[in-house]
Order: structure tokens, then sequence, then C-alpha cells
């Protein structure tokens, strides 16, 4: 899952940040609504966790972009303030959801990963595909009834594997989904970290590489 953390308290905006990459989810961040523009007219995100009182351009101006230009991207907006009216409005405005602060971080994760469930057709909160049961909200991977252990992003590679269902995942949209804009294009570690993860599974192998598509379950 891609994610793009939106909040001027840049304390608190890295700490979300880490705190959803340890879900092995893909997060960048930014402190101001014009950056949050500017990614969001350049990447293609799950979610944003968008604070509504932003400098530059306010949160509330971002979240209507989103919304006038028809992105399947969620909004979870965050406020300081917790007035029903404040709510109401911002939902009105275009929030899939609403978040006041101070917030317990797991609500956090859990409504940021419900979000995400309904940003393409809707699928079970728990995955199944060949033999492998993977759970987002626990972060659990089991294969023939054998739990799995695997790294964040190991973890991050196979939900996307496992969310299409079959179809054909490119290098390049693993790299999108799984990694932040941080990272090399032309690096091979989506290639390593496939290679990795099917050595976990274990045998018989389940991803297929399509030469000069990509890969499947």
């Amino acid at each position: 899952m891609r994610v793009l953390v939106v909040e001027d308290e840049q304390l608190l905006a890295d700490a979300v940040a880490t705190g959803l990459r340890r879900e092995a989810m893909a997060v960048d961040v930014v402190y101001d609504g014009a950056a949050a523009l500017e990614r969001i007219g350049v990447n293609d995100y799950d979610v944003v966790v968008l604070d509504r009182d932003l400098p530059v351009v306010h949160g509330d101006d971002v979240c209507r972009k989103i919304v006038e230009l028809g992105m399947p991207t969620r909004v979870l907006m965050l406020t300081a303030s917790g007035d029903v009216s404040d709510r109401v409005e911002g939902l009105e405005i275009g929030a899939d959801d609403y978040l006041p602060k101070p917030f317990a971080f797991s609500e956090l994760i859990a409504r940021v990963r419900a979000l995400g469930r309904r940003t393409s057709v809707p699928l079970p909160p728990v995955l199944e595909r060949a033999g492998i049961k993977l759970d987002p909200n626990r972060r659990e991977v089991f294969r023939d009834g054998q739990e799995v252990q695997l790294a964040p992003k190991e973890f991050a590679v196979l939900e996307v594997l496992m969310r299409s269902e079959g179809a054909v995942v490119s290098a390049e949209q693993l790299l999108e989904k799984a990694w932040d804009e941080n990272t090399d294009p032309f690096t091979n570690v989506v290639r390593v970290t496939v290679m990795t993860l099917r050595r976990k599974l274990g045998e018989p192998p389940v991803i297929v590489t399509v030469p000069g598509s990509g890969y499947r379950i």
C-alpha cells in the first residue's frame, strides 16, 4: 500500500511515517499543502493521511483537488478539533474518514488499512490464494497452515501480488506500491526481494515470473 502523510508538525509526520512503514506500507512525507499537491500529481497513492490545518495550501483545498481529479485515492483527514461540526464539514469536503488529534496509533493503522481496501475492487480482510493466507491487519502469513516470517518489504510485495488476484504485476508497479519515492528506480531491489520471498514461502514456488512482464501468484 502506498501512503502519503501530509502534516506540518514534522516530528508527528515522521513518527506516523515510521509507524506505517513498520506495517509494511510505502510512505512518502510532506509538510505543507503545496508539496502534497505536487506529490499527488506525480504518484498514485492508495491513502492520503491529511492534516487539515496546513501551511501554503490548506488541507481542505488539497482534499477538494483530490475529489476534483476523480482519483481513487482515499483521504483520512486529521485535525486538532474533534467537534462534530468540523468532522461533518471535513466529510462534506470529500474526506473518506476523519480522525481527531490526539489519536491512538493503532486506530490510525486500522483506519488506513480499511481505506486502502476501498481503493480498488473490494477484497476480504484476509487474502487467500495458492495455499497462502495473508492477514494485513495482524501482519501474518501462512502457507499450508505453517506461519512464514517475512520482513516488511517482503510482506508488502506479497500483499500487492495477492491483491492482484492472479494478474501480472510489473516490477515497476511493485516498486511504486511497496517502496517510497526515495528508492532508485533502476535498483534491483524488487528482483532481490522476490527471490528472498520465494525462498521463504518454500516449495513448490507460488510466485511465477512472466518474462518481460513481471510476477504473479
